[in-house]
């Protein structure tokens, strides 16, 4: 893997503005969304598409099961939805309500057995994923929840909101461990009689062998409705709550940190988007600033890692799904 080596290999077109993506655990197909209420299903080796039909609003939220053999979407219609990938045509195996309007962000447990589901309901609920049953629920937040993610270890779990509270759980208990501070990405302005309540959590992600957790947004948002603002990463310590950096993404005003990831080495990779455009940003532990950038040719609004074939997928406005190698051409 080298992040300076990152380039465009393959792009395909879908008829609609695309909003999501994930990897399928082999690597070898990907799932979208799009502005249609659609889900496309990518074979990567040739780009054939299959269509998924049967969510009434957009879908921002895609999950894999562990052997990849099922797909779990949550919609803005609040419905999860399971999916035979594998089949030639996939149609729905279940579909739940399963949260009053936005599903915002799922996450599957690390023994694979456990799906979590959070939105703008407040809620975050916990899923068998063989049966389709709730297993747990518990209100989280006072603010929209936007992100969550499971603990590698599997005993706890971490949710983000819309006003920059980032709060770590005991999964058994469902108490509250610790709350970390990231307000920094929050912005409440008064424009006349209309209050906007602006930015939140947008992703976080966890780096285990350092012992950080990451959360990305957006900060100095002095006109929110005017996209005036910069993006952000904060890193914390994960068993202290401590903010060890915060990673300033100079020279991308309009921009939004919507995705991250780790990646082996530790570094982390951001997907930043805006009115200047987007870029994968990589951020490593011993400074604030970015250590390289890469710039997308279009608005990219979703993005996605796989680990063993080390690509990036990366889902655009312009109806593109573009997958990007870390490493040099053939």
């Amino acid at each position: 893997m080298d992040i300076r080596e990152a380039h465009i290999a393959q792009q395909w077109t879908y008829s609609s503005p695309l909003l999501a993506c994930r990897f399928a655990p082999d690597g070898q197909q990907l799932v979208s969304s799009a502005e249609d209420s659609t889900l496309q299903r990518w074979d990567l080796s040739n780009g054939e598409q299959a269509v998924l039909r049967g969510h009434e609003s957009w879908v921002h939220a895609i999950q894999f099961t562990s052997p990849g053999e099922q797909l779990i979407s949550g919609g803005c219609d609040g419905r999860l939805i399971w999916w035979p990938i594998a089949d030639a045509t996939p149609q729905p195996l279940r579909k739940l309500d399963a949260h009053a309007g936005w599903i915002r962000a799922l996450d599957l447990h690390p023994h694979g057995q456990q799906l979590v589901s959070v939105g703008n309901d407040l809620m975050i609920r916990l899923w068998d994923v063989d049966t389709g049953e709730k297993m747990a629920e518990w209100k989280g937040h006072d603010k929209h929840i936007y992100s969550v993610a499971f603990h590698p270890q599997g005993d706890q779990l971490l949710s983000g909101d819309l006003s920059g509270t980032l709060k770590l759980w005991d999964l058994a208990s469902k108490q509250l461990v610790r709350q970390f501070d990231a307000q920094t990405l929050h912005s409440y302005k008064s424009h006349g009689n209309q209050p906007v309540d602006f930015g939140g959590i947008r992703d976080l992600t966890l780096l285990p062998t350092a012992g950080h957790l990451l959360a990305g947004g957006l900060h100095k948002a002095t006109n929110p409705l005017g996209a005036v603002h910069e993006p952000l990463v904060l890193r914390f310590g994960l068993d202290t709550g401590e903010l060890l950096h915060s990673h300033h993404c100079e020279g991308i005003p309009q921009g939004m940190v919507g995705r991250l990831k780790g990646l082996p080495d530790g570094t982390a990779m951001a997907l930043c988007s805006g009115g200047s455009g987007s870029f994968l940003l990589f951020f490593d532990h011993s400074q604030e600033k970015d250590v390289h950038r890469f710039k997308l040719p279009t608005i990219a609004r979703d993005m996605d890692w796989h680990a063993a074939s080390e690509r990036v997928a990366t889902a655009h406005y312009d109806r593109q799904l573009r997958i990007i190698p870390l490493f040099a051409k053939s």
